[in-house]
């Protein structure tokens, strides 16, 4: 059984330290469990991001779904920032190493983005089908107010990370509760 922990620092954020059992064979991980989020949604729709070396994704939210990730190749430096206006952690930052061996449960409301600094293979469960962007929102990733402290000044970015607003910048409406 995995050893899941709540953050430190970010209410409802929990990272799980996946058991590896290795053998001359190969290496065989159990990546998820609902019995380890206790009290989350179930998890619905499953899907897959490979980032080249260099690439920053992010910060995105979501008003409406959860995100578990879970690495399957490489390790990414992961930024997340609480945006939620109820939070007793509103405005908390947290940064760690994300590697094959953890599992990321990031909760509706927190901003959440990786670097590669390798190539890297992200898998990812929601609880919620994909909506056609609605409910695809995004911080910027420099943001001066989050200040996550990403390892590289210049990082290759797409089209839609680039027009991320800063905080001040978005509307209360598009804030998560």
């Amino acid at each position: 059984m995995p050893r899941v922990r709540d953050s430190a620092l970010i209410d409802g954020v929990r990272l799980a330290e996946l058991d590896v059992f290795a053998d001359a064979r190969g290496r065989f991980l159990e990546t998820w469990r609902a019995e380890w989020f206790p009290g989350a949604d179930p998890m619905i729709q499953g899907n897959r991001s490979d980032s080249a070396a260099g690439v920053l994704r992010g910060l995105h939210y979501h008003l409406r779904q959860a995100d578990y990730w879970q690495l399957i190749a490489g390790e990414v430096f992961v930024g997340l920032y609480d945006l939620r206006r109820a939070s007793p952690t509103r405005g908390a930052r947290e940064t760690f190493s994300l590697t094959v061996e953890r599992g990321l449960y990031i909760p509706r409301g927190v901003a959440h983005g990786f670097y590669a600094g390798v190539d890297a293979t992200l898998t990812y469960l929601v609880d919620r089908t994909y909506d056609g962007g609605a409910d695809e929102l995004g911080l910027a990733w420099n943001d001066l107010d989050a200040a996550i402290p990403w390892p590289v000044a210049t990082p290759v970015l797409s089209a839609r990370d680039l027009k991320n607003p800063a905080l001040r910048d978005i509307p209360d409406d598009r804030l998560p509760a």
